[in-house]
C-alpha cells in the first residue's frame, strides 16, 4: 500500500468517517472511550483493516471490541455514503497493541536505567585488582649509564 497514493487517500478518508461517525455515538452502550489509530486498505481498495484502541480496562475494551463488530455494517454504509469509489470496501477492526507494546518498552528502559546505575555506583567504589597503570613503562636511565 505505501506505493499506493490512492488507497492511502482512501485510508485516511475511511478513517476521518469512522471517527466522526464514532465521535457522533452508537447507540451501544458497550463502546467505551475508542481511537481510531489507522487505517489500511488493500491496493484493489476491496478491504480495509481500521485498528483502534481503547482507554479503560481489559473488560471494557472487550465490551468496545463486541459493540464495534455489531456495529461493522452500519460503519460500512456509512463509509460507502462518505467514498468517492465504485465499491464500499469490506471493513474489520482490530485492536492495536501500541499502548500495550509501549508500556512493554518503557517498562525495559526503566530496567536499562537502574542497571545502568547500579553499574555506575559499583564503577565509583571499585579498585583496580592489580597496578593502577598496567602498562609496562620503559626504565629511567641511570645517570651513570651516560658515560
Amino acid at each position: 500500500m505505501a506505493g499506493n497514493p490512492r488507497a492511502r487517500k482512501v485510508a485516511d478518508r475511511i478513517k476521518e468517517v469512522v471517527a466522526q461517525r464514532l465521535e457522533k455515538g452508537l447507540r451501544d452502550p458497550r463502546l467505551g472511550f475508542v481511537t481510531i489509530t489507522d487505517v489500511q486498505v488493500t491496493g484493489d481498495l476491496q478491504h480495509a483493516s481500521i485498528f483502534y484502541t481503547v482507554y479503560g480496562t481489559d473488560e471494557e475494551r472487550a465490551d468496545s471490541a463486541a459493540a464495534l463488530k455489531a456495529a461493522t455494517g452500519m460503519l460500512r454504509t456509512e463509509v460507502g455514503r462518505n467514498l468517492n469509489t465504485r465499491l464500499t470496501p469490506s471493513i474489520e477492526f482490530i485492536l492495536d497493541g501500541i499502548p500495550e507494546n509501549a508500556a512493554s518498552i518503557e517498562a525495559l528502559l526503566r530496567e536499562a536505567r537502574e542497571r545502568d546505575a547500579a553499574t555506575e555506583s559499583l564503577a565509583a567504589t571499585a579498585e583496580y585488582a592489580g597496578d593502577p597503570d598496567p602498562y609496562v613503562t620503559p626504565r629511567e636511565r641511570d645517570e651513570d649509564d651516560d658515560d
